[in-house]
C-alpha cells in the first residue's frame, strides 16, 4: 500500500512531512524516507522501521528546505530491503529527481528489461525505479513534460509524489485506484495519501486529486494538468481495511462505509447470537453497524496490544505466525457463556482467523459466529496489496462452508459483493472488485506475468 506526503513552501517542511508520515504509518511499516531540496541541493534520510524510530531530531536537521516529500512503504514490488525504500533519489542531464509511489505497476518488468537492453543499470528491484529511468531518457527537458512523457508508458497504480529543483509535483493515474488528496497548510500546499495527515498538521483538505490529473506546485502557485482521460477504478478494500477511520477516500468518509457495511452484513447474515465482538482495530465500525442494526450489544471481548503492528501487513513471516497471541487477547468476562459474532474486516490468507476463533472459545465462548464485511477475496490484487498468488488466497481454493469448518466456527458469512458496493457512494463502475470478481480494470502485461507466478510478491515472507 504505502503512504506518501509531500508539501511545498513552509521553512521546516521536512519537519512537516515527518508529521505527515507519522499519521500514515498504518499504511506502511517496513522503511520510510523523506527527502528535501533546500534552493541548490537535494537532501534524503531513509531507514528500515517505523517513522518516528527513523527520523530523530538530529536526523530532520540534515534536511533542510521549504519543498519535500515523503514515503512509508509496505512493499508489493521489490524486497522489503534498504535500498528499495523511498523516496528513491537521482540525478540527471535534466537536474536531480525524488520520487515516491503508492501503487504498483502492471508493466514493470516489460518496461524494466526493455530499458536494461538499452543500457540501463537499476538500482533497486521497486518498479518505481522504472519511471525515473523513463523520466532520464525523455527529450523533453521540463520535469513535467518528462513525467507525463514517462508515465505515458507505464500502465497500472500509481499515486506519485515528485520532488525536483524547480517544482513539486503530484499525480494520480487515469482509474484513480489508490487516493491522494490536496490540502492547504496556511497558503502552502500539501498531498497526503489520506486526510488523517491534514488533521494532525491542522491543514485545510481541499480535495481529491482527481483520476489522471497532474499537479504541480511552484513559485506560489499550483497548475493542472491531464495525462489521461479519467477512468475510476478506486480500492473498495480501502474503505474495507487499509485506510483509517477518520479518513475520508474516494468522496466518502471510511467510518461511515464502514458502519454502513456492518449494517448491511446484519441483514444479509444475521445470528441467534447474544453479542458482537470486533476484531480490532480494523473490524471495530463493521462491528458498531452490526450492533446497530441487529440490535445486539458490542462488547470489546478482544482487547489489541497497540504495540505490536498490524499482522496483515507485518512482512516477517515468523512474526505473522504468532501475531495473534502477541496481538490480541480475550476478556473472558464478556465472553464466556455467550453466544458471539466475531466480526472482522476480510479473511485473506486464512491464518490468523482460526487462531481467533480458537482463542475465543478457550475463553469460554458458547458459540462463535464469523462475519466478514466484504466477500470473499478469491483473486490477486496487481494494484497494490500483498495478495500476489491465488495459492495464498483461502477463498480461491474452498467453499464458504470449508472456510468455516477451518476457521472452527460455528457458523460463517461474508457480505456479498452489492452490499459492499451499496455502502460506497459513488457507482459501481467507479470502483475495481479486481480481488473478489477476478476482473480486472488494467491487464498485467505477459512479462510481469510470468514474472509475478516464477517470483511471487514478497514469497519468501508470504504466510
Amino acid at each position: 500500500m504505502c503512504g506518501i506526503f509531500g508539501i511545498e513552501g513552509p521553512d521546516d517542511a521536512a519537519n512537516l512531512a515527518y508529521l505527515g508520515l507519522y499519521a500514515l504509518q498504518h499504511r506502511g511499516q517496513e522503511s520510510a524516507g523523506i527527502v528535501s531540496w533546500d534552493g541548490s541541493q537535494m537532501h534524503v534520510e531513509r531507514g528500515m522501521g517505523h517513522v518516528a524510530d527513523i527520523f530523530k531530531v538530529r536526523v530532520l536537521q540534515r534536511l533542510p528546505g521549504r519543498r519535500a516529500i515523503g514515503h512509508t512503504r509496505y512493499s508489493t514490488a521489490g524486497k522489503s530491503v534498504i535500498s528499495n525504500a523511498q523516496p528513491i533519489v537521482v540525478n540527471t542531464g535534466t537536474g536531480p529527481f525524488g520520487i515516491v509511489h503508492n501503487g504498483n505497476l502492471v508493466n514493470a518488468v516489460e518496461v524494466r528489461r526493455e530499458l536494461e537492453r538499452q543500457g540501463a543499470i537499476f538500482q533497486t528491484t521497486s518498479d518505481t525505479e522504472v519511471i525515473l529511468h523513463l523520466m532520464a531518457r525523455s527529450p523533453r527537458p521540463d520535469p513535467v513534460d518528462s513525467l507525463a512523457h514517462a508515465l505515458e508508458q507505464v500502465r497500472g497504480a500509481y499515486s506519485l509524489l515528485l520532488v525536483a529543483d524547480s517544482c513539486l509535483i503530484a499525480v494520480r493515474d487515469p482509474n484513480g485506484f489508490r487516493p491522494l488528496w490536496l490540502g492547504d497548510l496556511g497558503g502552502h500546499p500539501c498531498f497526503a495519501s489520506e486526510t488523517c495527515a491534514f488533521d494532525l498538521l491542522g491543514a485545510q483538505a481541499v480535495r481529491e486529486l482527481e483520476p489522471g490529473e497532474l499537479l504541480v506546485a511552484r513559485r506560489g502557485g499550483l497548475e493542472s494538468f491531464r495525462i489521461g482521460a479519467p477512468q475510476p477504478a478506486h480500492c473498495v478494500f480501502e474503505h474495507v481495511y487499509f485506510a483509517r477511520p477518520d479518513s475520508r477516500i474516494f468522496g466518502d468518509s471510511v467510518s461511515r462505509s464502514r458502519l454502513a457495511m456492518g449494517a448491511r452484513l446484519a441483514r444479509e447474515a444475521p445470528a441467534a447470537a447474544d453479542v458482537v465482538v470486533p476484531i480490532p482495530d480494523s473490524g471495530l465500525f463493521a462491528a458498531l453497524g452490526y450492533s446497530r442494526e441487529s440490535g445486539l450489544p458490542v462488547e470489546f471481548g478482544l482487547i489489541r496490544n497497540h504495540y505490536v503492528g498490524r499482522t496483515f501487513i507485518e512482512p516477517k513471516h515468523a512474526i505473522r505466525h504468532f501475531g495473534v497471541k502477541i496481538k490480541l487477547n480475550p476478556v473472558r468476562e464478556l465472553i464466556e457463556g455467550r453466544r458471539v459474532v466475531l466480526v472482522d474486516d476480510s479473511v485473506v490468507r486464512g491464518t490468523t482467523s482460526p487462531k481467533i476463533v480458537k482463542m475465543v472459545r478457550d475463553a469460554g465462548a458458547a458459540e462463535v459466529h464469523v462475519r466478514i464485511s466484504c466477500p470473499p477475496t478469491r483473486f490477486p490484487c496487481h494494484y497494490g496489496i500483498d495478495m500476489p498468488t491465488r495459492e495464498e488466497l483461502i477463498a480461491a481454493s474452498h467453499s464458504v462452508e470449508e472456510i468455516r469448518q477451518l476457521l472452527g466456527a460455528d457458523s460463517l458469512a461474508y457480505l456479498s459483493l452489492e452490499g459492499m458496493l451499496d455502502a460506497v457512494s459513488a457507482p459501481p463502475s467507479h470502483y475495481c472488485t479486481a480481488c473478489w470478481t477476478g476482473e480486472y480494470r488494467v491487464p498485467i502485461s505477459g512479462a510481469d506475468q510470468q514474472q509475478a507466478e516464477l517470483f511471487p510478491i514478497r514469497s519468501e515472507e508470504a504466510d
